[in-house]
């Protein structure tokens, strides 16, 4: 008994240990926005706003939100109605080649962003054509993708194909058997597959380093090039801003299927 008591608080030990390692970092970029002097140090001196605010005047910060979130829900646009077209296709449909096809989509989850981004953009230049804004789009298309096939295909599932049958037996086409019976299942995929698209495109970095032209910087090669001048308490503002971005996504997303799931059970 006491062997397996000790057990148990090892495994907790370590688990308190592993949180503390992976977001220990975490909590200390968010205590030192607040931190009134321009170099980080604890224990604080006071808490204060300064570095928020001048993030809300810096030009070149202000520029690469804005290119972040148009990035952002292109890529979650373009990739959440191609995943959901490919996974329907991959779900119900058989043709030749089918798991081929689903190999290919699912193969760039499988590469490292450094490999799949050099090969990318090598393969562009072989083509002449330059880095540019719609390149970054597609690279971003490509890291995506996958991901929405994945849980929209995994949801499809788990909808019997005798629903969109039995619709289309009383009368119904293709289309609005899906529009009509299959979409308003799907939507949870459909909500969560966009909203992983978006959190991956507005986090990436690796991969955006070789696709971005010159002139135009996401949030995350940003915050790079500041650490590459100067360790300013202003990175840590944009971070912190960058993690509650990241949550906010997800459990905004989580209130809205609750909020649903609410309505349709009353």
């Amino acid at each position: 008994m006491s062997a397996r008591l000790s057990g148990w608080a090892a495994i907790r030990a370590v688990t308190v240990l592993t949180y503390a390692f992976l977001f220990g970092p975490v909590l200390v970029v968010i205590l030192l926005s607040f931190n009134p002097l321009e170099f980080g140090s604890f224990p604080l001196k006071g808490l204060t706003l300064r570095w928020y605010a001048q993030l809300v005047r810096d030009g070149q910060i202000a520029d690469a939100v804005e290119t972040s979130l148009l990035l952002g829900s292109a890529t979650a646009l373009i990739s959440t109605a191609g995943g959901v077209a490919a996974a329907l296709a991959l779900a119900r449909y058989s043709f030749p080649g089918k798991h081929v096809v689903s190999t290919l989509l699912t193969l760039p989850i499988l590469l490292p962003q450094v490999v799949l981004g050099v090969a990318v953009l090598l393969f562009l230049r072989s083509l002449g054509m330059p880095t540019s804004f719609g390149l970054l789009l597609l690279g971003h298309i490509v890291l995506t993708l996958p991901v929405v096939v994945l849980v929209a295909q995994s949801r499809l599932y788990a909808i019997p194909a005798a629903y969109e049958e039995a619709a289309m037996s009383l009368g119904a086409n293709r289309w609005h058997a899906f529009k009509d019976v299959t979409l308003p299942l799907l939507a949870p995929a459909v909500l969560a597959g966009g909203l992983f698209a978006f959190t991956i495109s507005f986090d990436d970095i690796t991969a955006t380093l070789f696709w971005k032209p010159t002139g135009i910087e996401t949030v995350p090669t940003e915050i790079l090039a500041m650490l590459r001048l100067a360790m300013s308490q202003e990175i840590n503002a944009l971070g912190t801003a960058m993690i509650l971005v990241t949550l906010a996504v997800p459990l905004t997303a989580i209130a809205i299927l609750h909020l649903v799931g609410r309505r349709r059970r009353l």
